[in-house]
């Protein structure tokens, strides 16, 4: 009897590489395959860098190195340079992570590296600072709280005998549009009047009052119409004191109008910044968090946020949300209660 022919298992074949590594190996002369070989993968297509060019002037103004407007004398003054080439012309543009970009030969860093690291912070200024980098007449400024290598820049400003809230960082786009007086970026102040203004005279700081435009009254550069403001009276008495909300940044703006109705501001501190309330004490100053850097950016953009604190420092409780529960659908079911149709 035959012996039954033992069944070798299948041999189970090796996956199949992929189709753009491996080649199909040639057979030799003795039938077997030669050892397979590897093609080397297609080159991936590499998407070109895109640049994000913005004008000098804006770029050199958020380096944190000095106003848009001091830069343009630098360009025009030929002390800027971009790959190793002057510019000279207001419209040059450039982008600020790819070129080199030098002020007086000195490279700016890079956005958000050494020290063009973005910093926020709020100074409550005392009296008797000047609200500047630099004063000519060698008197005290706010730069002295902020020694260190980021460098920081007032938004806006405080006028000498003023105190309260200072805005202070080195991001230029940030500060240039938290001052534009078309985003309506609202800043508080308490001030001590002298003597007892009328309401009369308060409804017509409220809808806006003709004052100066120079800084003092030697100055004559016109007139102009200021914005309307919110005024309210917060301590009776023979001086009393007022809360002045305004939406732009005029010089001496509150100062001169209330001597327009003939009052004197005695003492004015500014408690409120955007979504800013004055916490720290007189000469402290306070770095931002990222929660409130992000409200400024959008109080920045137009969008008007809420303070959790008020004025005062006293906590705001948050506000009661309403429980949404659905009325009964109309159905056959006793007791449910059908829905009243709206006629449009």
């Amino acid at each position: 009897m035959a012996e039954t022919a033992k069944k070798r298992p299948a041999k189970k074949s090796p996956p199949a590489k992929p189709e753009s590594v491996v080649r199909s190996a040639p057979e030799t002369e003795s039938g077997e395959l030669d050892e397979p070989q590897y093609a080397a993968p297609e080159p991936l297509e590499i998407a070109p860098i895109l640049r994000h060019e913005e004008r000098l002037q804006k770029i050199i103004a958020a380096a944190g190195v000095t106003s848009r407007r001091k830069a343009e004398e630098l360009i025009t003054g030929g002390r800027v340079q971009v790959n190793g080439q002057t510019m000279v012309e207001l419209g040059a543009k450039a982008d600020a992570a790819l070129d080199h970009i030098r002020v007086d030969g000195k490279l700016l860093p890079k956005p958000g590296t050494g020290a063009n690291r973005l910093r926020y912070a709020v100074l409550n200024k005392p009296k008797g600072y000047i609200t500047s980098a630099s004063d000519p007449e060698g008197r005290p400024t706010v730069m002295e709280f902020f020694p260190g290598a980021a460098r920081v820049y007032p938004v806006g400003r405080l006028d000498y005998q003023s105190e309260g809230l200072l805005l202070m960082t080195n991001d230029g786009d940030l500060a240039h549009r938290l001052t534009r007086a078309a985003n309506k970026v609202a800043k508080v102040y308490l001030v001590k009047i002298s003597g007892k203004p009328t309401d009369e005279a308060l409804n017509q700081l409220r809808a806006g009052i003709m004052i100066d435009k120079g800084r003092n009254k030697d100055e004559k550069l016109g007139r102009v119409m200021t914005q309307p403001a919110g005024i309210r009276r917060v301590r009776d008495a023979e001086n009393p004191w007022y809360e002045v909300t305004l939406t732009e940044g005029r010089n001496r703006e509150i100062r001169k109008m209330f001597e327009e109705v003939g009052h004197f501001v005695e003492k004015s501190r500014r408690v409120g910044y955007g979504p800013l309330v004055l916490d720290v004490a007189p000469g402290e100053v306070r770095e931002l968090t990222a929660d409130e850097v992000l409200q400024l950016q959008r109080a920045a953009r137009g969008i008007r946020t809420v303070s959790k604190t008020s004025r005062t420092g006293v906590s705001l409780p948050a506000p009661r949300r309403k429980s949404f529960k659905p009325r009964p659908a109309t159905t056959g079911v006793p007791g449910s209660r059908p829905r009243k149709r709206v006629v449009p």
